[in-house]
């Protein structure tokens, strides 16, 4: 999703894409652009008191890297802690539907990349969210066509592709063909490397057709393109500090946050559970995951795809805030993002009230939390 605030649609290529837009065009006449409701939620049903509210809209993406809400929707955590507060979820198949839901207030909290909640946030003036816990770290490999790529100095040159003009990944992928001497114009991806922007529904067909050489992308697709053939040349965690950089967080509508704290602390709680769950139950987890992706999608990822994609991911409370602040200053300096006021993005007084309770230590906020 888009890190810049004045997004432009990605450039025509030619010849270089010929395969690849038609199959676009078939994919979003299918799968649609924005939300729908999920029909084989939780186990576990509304009982108890209820909170302050009626009902929490949690929204969230039918995707591995946001396995925190696959599982916690999927195995009841949410609504253990929610009690008689019904919850109700809605999938969103891109970040920037996810922020216009939160904006009109369609839905109260949702699962977000980091380059969705900062362009959302700044659009805003800082007026409509806040991000109130972590969710996910990793998740997100360089992967290539081994007959065209053999090595690291091999992509010079080549046709990568990244998710979307300006996305996280689009944004790591053009940090790092910067740091290795290579140029590339951000809005048109022509340079020393052909960035080319595909989306995941269509990338492996993309591969598969041999329009690009490799991409820079998250899970499951990564491992989708590796059952075609493609080999990993490089893991993002390698490029960060104990391996950790924020993928998903947990975000909430700045309204809803101050009209209903109890409501946003409960569906923290559940994201704490379902955390903890996954990283004692390894195998249950990811079958839970992939089972809710099934009802979600209508299809299960193949035990191959998930196997290898499943490993990249950690799932954890922090929102590692400091490497989104970072994560904006590698837009800023791609061109991608005008310099960003993020003071007060985050609120984790909730998260760390919930920490505390259990002996935890506090998350901090990088200096951007509310004062």
């Amino acid at each position: 999703m888009p890190a810049t605030s004045r997004p432009r649609p990605a450039p025509r290529r030619g010849p270089v894409l010929a395969a690849v837009l038609p199959l676009l065009l078939v994919a979003l006449v299918s799968c649609g652009y924005g939300s729908q409701a999920v029909e084989d939620r939780a186990k576990v049903v509304a009982q108890g008191p209820k909170l302050s509210a009626d009902t929490v809209r949690v929204g969230y993406f039918a995707n591995l890297t946001h396995g925190t809400a696959l599982v916690g929707d999927r195995e009841g955590f949410f609504q253990k802690e929610l009690r008689g507060t019904r919850l109700r979820t809605a999938t969103f198949n891109a970040g920037p539907s996810a922020v216009e839901a939160l904006n009109a207030g369609s839905v109260d909290i949702a699962f977000l990349g980091p380059s969705p909640a900062l362009n959302g946030y700044t659009r805003a003036g800082g007026k409509n969210l806040r991000i109130v816990g972590g969710a996910a770290s990793g998740g997100v490999r360089l992967v290539v066509n081994p007959d065209r790529v053999k090595g690291l100095a091999d992509v010079r040159g080549k046709r990568i592709a990244t998710p979307q003009l300006g996305n996280t990944q689009d944004v790591a992928f053009l940090h790092w063909a910067a740091e290795q001497g290579w140029k590339v114009d951000p809005e048109s991806g022509k340079g020393d490397v052909s960035v080319l922007r595909v989306d995941n529904k269509i990338l492996p067909d993309a591969y598969r057709s041999g329009s690009v050489d490799g991409a820079w992308v998250p899970e499951p697709t990564a491992s989708k393109l590796i059952a075609e053939g493609a080999v990993p040349l490089l893991d993002e965690a390698s490029l960060w500090p104990g391996g950790r950089f924020v993928i998903t967080n947990i975000v909430a509508s700045q309204a809803f946050l101050e009209r209903h704290p109890d409501v946003v602390e409960a569906v923290l709680r559940g994201s704490l559970r379902a955390n903890a769950w996954i990283n004692t139950h390894p195998r249950e987890a990811k079958a839970a995951a992939n089972a809710q992706m099934k009802v979600l999608t209508g299809k299960a990822l193949p035990g191959r795809v998930l196997d290898s994609a499943w490993p990249t991911l950690r799932f954890l409370d922090d929102p590692l805030a400091g490497t989104l602040r970072e994560q904006a200053g590698h837009a800023v300096s791609a061109g991608l993002l005008e310099k960003p006021r993020l003071a007060g993005i985050y609120d984790l007084r909730p998260l760390n009230r919930i920490l505390a309770a259990e002996g935890r230590a506090p998350v901090p906020d990088a200096g951007l939390g509310v004062r």
